[in-house]
């Protein structure tokens, strides 16, 4: 089985207690979790089952001791993680509407997880067979944006599968808006490359969609994955394209759903490891898929995000 490895940030999901537009008087009260979208599919893996590494920079203070107590408890590897004085770890607000759908709002920058360099490494990272998992929210500023693609390279290089979310969020970036050329040379980093249908709406801009996707996978893509919220999951590869139904559930927090989608992937398709041709074999993706689902329904219908990404004994049948 291959090890997951994943980069960027972890930080601390303040959760408030309001579900929707509830302006009666009720006092909001916010409740931290551990979360960040890297660190979210290091725990789904982890979870799973799944030999699991995180990489990246907490702050030398409460929350980064809150984050890295929370990581190991959920059997994720630290070695990687290095601590600063130079910045706090960031801290995420998180609002949701009535259907668990969340806004967020952010404080980074300044944070540590943007201080994480290439020195950082550990020696010998990608010296064995790895995926490494990387998503945009580390292309926010130069430095860690320089430090995001090398690493990508490395490990491609190495013999390593690169895994993308692409996970946008716009109001991380300087102007509000994410750069989408800087992101799109990310995603044509990724042999697996997952969007939800909202990204790829906002970074094909005028492109008709098809011929974006046809781009994507020209640049070296292997497999794209679009999910559409609880509609059907699209595959689409070299000779390969395929749709899954998600399961039916009521959400009632949907900020680790998409992190739960690509943890439970990485982790099937981890275990039958990534010979020559594995992006083409449409079984074997229908059912990675179809776990993937599974994992990102049970997660919505749980608040917070370490703790709602299910185990194996979640999945089993009653």
């Amino acid at each position: 089985m291959l090890p997951v490895i994943a980069f960027g940030e972890a930080l601390v999901d303040m959760l408030s207690s309001r579900l929707g537009d509830t302006a009666d008087g009720t006092t909001e009260t916010f409740t931290p979790y551990a979360g960040g979208a890297p660190a979210n599919v290091a725990v789904a893996c982890a979870r799973l089952g799944v030999p699991s590494r995180f990489l990246g920079m907490l702050g030398d203070d409460h929350f980064g001791d809150f984050l890295a107590a929370e990581l190991a408890a959920q059997g994720v590897e630290l070695s990687g993680v290095r601590r600063t004085r130079e910045a706090r770890t960031a801290l995420a607000f998180v609002s949701r509407d009535a259907s668990g759908e969340r806004t967020f709002d952010f404080y980074r920058p300044p944070a540590a997880d943007l201080l994480y360099r290439l020195p950082d490494l550990p020696a010998g990272v990608f010296d064995e067979p790895a995926i490494l998992h990387l998503c945009s929210n580390s292309l926010t500023e130069p430095e860690i944006a320089e430090t995001t693609l090398a690493m990508a390279e490395m490990a491609s290089r190495a013999g390593c599968l690169v895994s993308v979310d692409a996970n946008l969020r716009h109001n991380l970036w300087p102007r509000g808006r994410a750069d989408g050329a800087l992101v799109t040379r990310l995603l044509d980093a990724a042999d697996l490359l997952k969007l939800s249908r909202e990204e790829v709406d906002d970074l094909r801009g005028d492109h008709p969609e098809e011929s974006w996707l046809a781009e994507r996978l020209a640049a070296g893509v292997r497999l794209i994955v679009v999910t559409d919220g609880g509609g059907s999951v699209r595959a689409l590869g070299a000779g390969v394209s395929l749709s899954v139904t998600p399961p039916t559930v009521v959400p009632v927090d949907t900020t680790a759903g998409g992190d739960a989608f690509i943890g439970g992937l990485l982790a099937a398709l981890a275990e039958g490891g990534f010979e020559e041709g594995w992006h083409r074999d449409a079984e074997r993706l229908e059912a990675a898929l179809a776990f993937a689902c599974r994992c990102g329904a049970h997660a919505v219908t749980r608040p917070g995000s370490y703790v709602a990404l299910p185990t194996q004994a979640d999945l089993s049948p009653a």
